[in-house]
């Protein structure tokens, strides 16, 4: 979360995705598009399309794989042709090559080998209004003739729910039917298989309270030939917590503790601004991890900096023996006068991720330790629950982290079961969407289940770490032409993290209220060559948006973000404008809301943070 430049991506090896292989069963049965090619014997495998999202200048297409034959299948190859002016941009899950409009996905190491009736899916983003023809897997026609002699099972009953409590609901569906029997059924929570029962019902425990659930069912006859998916049913478990509304969008801000220095900027900027009636959450930043513990990150600052009257936000001066000051006193006076702010302490970041590691040896430990902190006596009131920047689980970022796939989830549960229920637990997470990145060497499908949502730090893919350039924006929304890595991008993060089961309703969009810069340009467009960062008031290379607004004003837009070359220096920066796109694609794509780093980059009236909540009225 912090700015410092992190360091050129590294791939990682991917790790494989159990969730992936049963995500489309999620999608409607009404939105699959089975495409046949010339009459072929009966086949071993099906393959059906389905475009799972539209958002004009593109789409997301998914293709699912069925193994219909009696043997298993080693291997998979799925062949199809686009009209010209469309094209595919980037694949997870598969290995798609093209040329001439002719396309092929190719099953990679971990989902290749697929038992009778199992089915596995990989996804891609796509340019262009076309649709696929003349679809063929491993040579033969996608209609997926079931076995002769033995016909598929009808799709169950729509299920219905009972006993729904905070953390548990009991679902019931009418019985399928076949010519040889049922012979049991594969329940799907949020597009992943969670369950195989021999009944027409199944109870569903551990889950969040005020927090919509998909399910679908879907029968297996007695050789394991599945058939349809049900119609999904969405249940919401009861109980409000920190959320009540589970529709209302998020509007959070970081707020540093390092920016009442250098910067003069204080959590009265937040009343004076107009900004404290615009947000619903903040994220006050950072805590330390130290020795596999929460530790405090500045107690000067935190809560022993007096304020005089003028700065702090009721207008009343800290007195020398009053038990708390600083940033931790002046967020209570906030709240007070803001009674519905939710203010979380977050944890990491990229200077002080370091520590999670030896934390996730031992999670229990460490989740009392942020506990014992969080709700000390002296400030308990002020925080309402944990946020973890953990920069990044089992990947690199200042420092790489060896834990293990499983880390986050471990870590997550952990948090999860001290801090309860009526608090809130969130992260940060990487917005790594490329094959085999940051989001698929840990689990975070599985921690999903125990976080309230999940902020994406949806900014700082491209920037003048990389000093001799391609010029790009820090912070796409889509794909364009020349992007210099692809996966970089805010779409293709989420989309990533959706196509792993993670519901939207979960994922916060990151906007960065700051721009990354070049110098020695000379090409106005993105995709110029540079000589370094751009020189800019703390850190070369990165300047607040109420700086840039005036000495270098946008020249043009890409990918739904703005860039500005002034002499030599070129930008990339969002503005009210971008915001307002930014937050209408949010809504579009039922996201949770967005959240910004960090406040002090806002105009004095704040004008970066009104975008944002403008946007997502």
């Amino acid at each position: 979360m912090s700015t410092a430049p992190p360091p050129r991506t590294r791939r990682t090896k991917f790790f494989t995705r159990v969730a992936a292989v049963v995500a489309a069963l999620a999608l409607p049965v009404s939105g699959l598009v089975a495409l046949a090619g010339p009459a072929q014997a009966a086949t071993s495998a099906s393959a059906t399309f389905a475009k799972a999202s539209d958002w004009g200048s593109g789409f997301e297409g998914r293709w699912t794989v069925k193994n219909t034959g009696t043997t298993t299948l080693t291997s998979w190859t799925v062949e199809w042709d686009f009209p010209a002016g469309t094209t595919v941009t980037s694949a997870w899950d598969a290995t798609v090559t093209g040329a001439n409009n002719h396309w092929t996905g190719k099953n990679i190491s971990w989902n290749g080998t697929l038992a009778p009736g199992a089915i596995v899916s990989f996804g891609f983003n796509g340019t262009g209004p076309g649709s696929p023809t003349g679809c063929k897997i491993n040579g033969n026609s996608c209609d997926g003739t079931p076995q002769p002699g033995d016909s598929l099972p009808s799709a169950p009953g729509t299920p219905t729910a009972s006993g729904v409590t905070d953390t548990a609901l009991t679902l019931s569906w009418g019985a399928a039917t076949d010519d040889k029997g049922v012979k049991n059924y594969d329940v799907y929570r949020n597009g992943a298989k969670i369950a195989t029962v021999n009944t027409t019902t199944y109870g569903d425990s551990g889950l969040t309270k005020a927090t919509a659930y998909n399910y679908t069912v879907v029968a297996r006859d007695t050789i394991d030939q599945t058939g349809p998916a049900s119609a999904p049913v969405s249940v919401t478990t009861t109980g409000g917590g920190p959320n009540p509304d589970p529709g209302a969008k998020i509007k959070l801000g970081y707020f540093t503790q390092w920016g009442v220095y250098g910067r003069n900027y204080h959590v009265k900027n937040l009343v004076t601004s107009g900004t404290a009636s615009k947000i619903t959450h903040i994220n006050y930043a950072f805590g330390n991890v130290q020795n596999g513990k929460c530790t405090i990150g500045d107690s000067y600052a935190d809560y022993d900096k007096a304020y005089t009257a003028d700065q702090s936000v009721d207008g009343v001066a800290d007195t020398w023996d009053q038990p708390l000051r600083g940033n931790f006193n002046q967020l209570r006076k906030l709240k007070a006068q803001n009674p519905n702010l939710k203010v979380l302490w977050s944890f990491g970041g990229w200077t002080w991720s370091g520590g999670f590691g030896q934390a996730a040896a031992n999670p229990a430990a460490f989740a009392d330790s942020c506990y014992a902190l969080v709700e000390d006596p002296r400030w308990a009131d002020v925080f309402d629950g944990i946020d973890v920047d953990w920069e990044y689980p089992n990947a690199c970022g200042l420092t790489c982290d060896t834990s293990g796939a499983a880390s986050l989830k471990n870590l997550a549960s952990a948090l999860r079961t001290k801090f309860g229920t009526s608090n809130l637990v969130t992260a940060a997470i990487s917005a790594d969407g490329s094959n085999g990145g940051k989001l698929d060497v840990a689990d975070y499908a599985g921690a999903a289940q125990y976080f309230d949502y999940y902020n994406v730090m949806t900014y700082d893919f491209f920037g003048a770490w990389a000093t001799k350039g391609p010029t790009a924006p820090h912070s796409p929304l889509t794909s364009y032409a020349g992007l210099p890595t692809a996966g970089f991008t805010s779409e293709a993060a989420i989309t990533k993290l959706r196509g792993k089961g993670i519901p939207a309703s979960k994922l916060v969009l990151g906007i960065g209220f700051y721009g990354r810069g070049w110098t020695g340009v000379t090409q106005d467009t993105p995709g110029g060559t540079a000589t370094g960062p751009a020189p800019a008031t703390y850190e070369a290379g990165n300047e607040d948006y109420k700086v840039l607004k005036n000495i270098c004003p946008p020249t043009g837009t890409v990918a739904g973000t703005a860039y500005a070359k002034c002499g030599t220096n070129w930008w990339s920066y969002d503005t009210p404008a971008t915001i307002s796109s930014k937050m209408a694609w949010t809504k579009q794509q039922g996201l949770k809301g967005a959240f910004y780093w960090e406040f002090s980059g806002d105009t004095s009236n704040g004008e970066l943070a009104n975008a944002v909540h403008s946007g997502l009225q």
